[in-house]
């Protein structure tokens, strides 16, 4: 079976004030931590990889490992600013880095290979921005907003009714950006 790629960020499981600070429609901690899982394993199955990019959990070590254990797909965990217990179940990730590139075959891509620059925080500018090349990051909760003429976008759970988002999602949402080469001819 065939697995999906997936991205999401800022999940804060545990996090009591990420519920007041992002207005999440959650009257708890219980009640987020499940729909999260949810929502995340509605989506994301066994076999799937996801790069989650930062704020995991604020929870208890045990408690943190114990929702990784209920969450499909194999994850890598991209460092966030709140990292010190993600950091303390590192044996629970497929990868821990504070900075991916990823590059994914893709025929519609520039020689057929996709670079995707993984971080989680926004930059104007990254390793081959100029060429095309992707960049995701979370830690802004929906409060950046958009430009759509830069090939980057909040993967946040915040930004995408608490689901993590597929390669093909991030392909149309890149697809209506309106990006021009600086090596293209403007009018």
């Amino acid at each position: 079976m065939e697995s999906t790629l997936w991205f999401t960020s800022d999940h804060h499981f545990g996090h009591k004030n990420i519920i007041k600070f992002s207005n999440r429609p959650f009257a708890d901690i219980d009640e987020m931590n499940s729909e999260l899982i949810k929502r995340w394993n509605e989506k994301v199955k066994p076999e799937d990889i996801v790069y989650h990019l930062g704020d995991f959990g604020l929870a208890s070590v045990p408690k943190v490992r114990e929702i990784l254990g209920e969450l499909n797909g194999k994850i890598h965990l991209v460092t966030g600013n709140h990292e010190s217990v993600a950091l303390q179940c590192a044996d629970c990730f497929e990868s821990v880095k504070d900075y991916h590139e990823l590059i994914i075959p893709d025929p519609e891509a520039h020689a057929g290979k996709r670079l995707i620059v993984l971080f989680h925080y926004a930059m104007r500018v990254w390793n081959a921005s100029h060429h095309g090349s992707w960049h995701l990051y979370g830690h802004s909760h929906n409060e950046l907003p958009d430009d759509r003429t830069s090939l980057s976008f909040d993967v946040g759970v915040d930004c995408h009714d608490f689901y993590p988002i597929s390669y093909q999602e991030v392909k149309q949402i890149m697809s209506r950006k309106t990006w021009t080469s600086p090596f293209e001819p403007r009018n």
